[in-house]
C-alpha cells in the first residue's frame, strides 16, 4: 500500500469522529486512541472542530517550529535564570537547610525525548530516603519536609527545571517527566504511553492546566493524563504554548 492510498484511507476512517484522533504518522504507521470522557474539555480549551484532522507530519517533526519552541524556551529560562534565581536560590537554599538535614536540590533520572535519560532537578522536598526514585509522594507523605508540604503547594520546588529547559533536556510546556520505575511501569499497562516522549517533557502541560494534578491515585487517573498529553503533542501550536502558560500561571496565583 502507497503512501498517499494509506492517508487517504485513514483520513476516511477518522474524519468526522470526534472521540478518535491520529497520533502517530509515518509512512504506514497510524494509531488512534479513544478519549470521549475528555473531548468536550479539550475541545472547549484548544478550540478544535468537531471534525478530526489528519496530518502525516506531527507538528514538533517539523524543524522549523522545533526551532521556534526552543527560542522560546532558552529567552523565558534565560529571563528567570538570570531575574529570579540570583535572589530566589539562596533564600530556599537557607529554608531548606534550616528545615531538615540534606541538599538543596533533588536529581533524580528521568525520561527525555526519544527516551533517553536526563538529571532532573528540583528544591529537596522530602528528607532523604532510600525510596524516592521509586514510589511517588502521596499528599499526607511523612517523607515531606514542612517547607517541601510548601513547595509542593506553590509548585515552586519544579522551578530549577529551568536549568534542565535551558540546556535542552526540557522544555517549559510538555508532558510532565514521570520517574523512569513509573515509566516502566505505565508502559506495560498504557497503550502509547511511550508516545508521551515523542515530544521533549515540560515543566508544565496540558495534563496541569486542565487541572490534573498531584497523587495519581488509581490507572485510569493516569490514562486520562496520558490523553491529554498525546493530545498536545498531537495539535502542538505556540497558541496552545501560549493558553497552557497562562492557565498554570492563574492555577498559581490562586485566580
Amino acid at each position: 500500500m502507497d503512501q498517499e492510498k494509506s492517508s487517504a484511507e485513514i483520513t476516511n476512517i477518522y474524519t468526522g469522529t470526534p472521540e478518535m484522533f491520529v497520533i502517530k504518522g509515518r509512512q504506514n504507521e497510524y494509531v488512534a486512541s479513544p478519549m470521549p470522557s475528555l473531548y468536550a474539555e479539550l475541545k472547549k480549551f484548544a478550540n478544535i472542530k468537531d471534525t478530526a484532522t489528519f496530518q502525516l507530519q506531527l507538528p514538533l517533526e517539523n524543524i522549523s517550529k522545533r526551532v521556534i519552541k526552543r527560542c522560546a524556551d532558552i529567552f523565558l529560562s534565560s529571563i528567570v535564570i538570570v531575574g529570579i534565581f540570583s535572589w530566589l536560590i539562596p533564600i530556599m537554599a537557607l529554608l531548606i537547610k534550616l528545615d531538615s538535614k540534606g541538599p538543596v536540590f533533588f536529581l533524580q533520572k528521568r525520561n527525555k525525548r526519544g527516551g533517553k535519560t536526563f538529571t532532573c532537578i528540583k528544591f529537596r522536598s522530602m528528607i532523604q530516603n532510600e525510596y524516592a526514585d521509586v514510589l511517588p509522594a502521596t499528599i499526607d507523605d511523612e517523607r515531606i519536609t514542612r517547607i517541601g508540604r510548601f513547595l509542593r503547594h506553590h509548585y515552586l520546588d519544579e522551578l530549577p527545571q529551568f536549568f534542565n529547559v535551558l540546556v535542552g533536556d526540557m522544555s517549559f510546556i510538555g508532558p510532565r517527566p514521570h520517574m523512569v520505575s513509573d515509566n516502566n511501569k505505565y508502559e506495560e499497562l498504557i497503550e502509547f504511553y511511550d508516545y508521551r516522549h515523542k515530544v521533549k517533557p515540560g515543566i508544565t502541560g496540558l495534563s496541569q492546566a486542565m487541572g490534573y494534578v498531584g497523587e495519581i491515585r488509581n490507572i485510569q487517573a493516569m490514562k486520562d493524563r496520558v490523553q491529554l498529553d498525546l493530545f498536545y503533542i498531537r495539535h502542538w501550536s505556540l497558541l496552545l504554548d501560549l493558553k497552557i502558560f497562562w492557565y498554570t500561571f492563574r492555577r498559581i496565583a490562586g485566580f
